[in-house]
């Protein structure tokens, strides 16, 4: 709590803090307002996953392994989407 040494910090607790705050996030945003708003989180959610997040496990994006994309994206990529 309050401002800590990042230095000090072992990554277990910033992953529980990361975790608690998750949790109440979606606590707090269980539902959107507008379905459409909902639609589009989830669209952007997947986007992510698929294009800009490596996985462990492929060492790639999954849209490189299925040879949707040639290279993994960064957000600026993803949020250049979004203007269109």
């Amino acid at each position: 709590m309050g401002s800590p040494q990042q230095s000090l910090l072992s990554s277990q607790e910033v992953l529980q803090k990361l975790a608690m705050e998750h949790s109440q996030y979606s606590q707090r945003l269980e539902f959107s307002k507008k379905l459409d708003n909902h639609a589009y989180a989830v669209a952007l959610h997947f986007m992510y996953m698929n294009y800009v997040r490596i996985h462990s496990s492929l060492r790639v994006t999954p849209a490189m392994e299925a040879g949707l994309s040639d290279h993994a994206w960064d957000l600026a990529e993803l949020v250049g989407l979004l203007s269109n």
